[in-house]
């Protein structure tokens, strides 16, 4: 999956946190969503203007900074 063109880091959009879409949503928001248990048909329900391809982006951000981040400490 290739995040790259969805996930965006701006320094005045939500304290400078990675949002989808240049939108005000975070990706924390959805990864929390998900941890809490809702499924992606209830994020997307909840927020019509996200995409099954927005909730995999998020997935991939996050795996992909977690590899650096333990690259980075080995």
């Amino acid at each position: 999956m290739n995040y790259q063109n969805i996930i965006t880091i701006k320094p005045g959009k939500r304290s400078g946190k990675a949002c989808i879409r240049g939108m005000r949503i975070t990706v924390y928001d959805v990864l929390s969503y998900l941890a809490a248990g809702m499924t992606h048909e209830e994020v997307l329900a909840d927020f019509p203007y996200l995409t099954q391809e927005d909730i995999l982006a998020c997935l991939s951000y996050a795996a992909d900074r977690e590899q650096k981040i333990l690259t980075v400490a080995a």
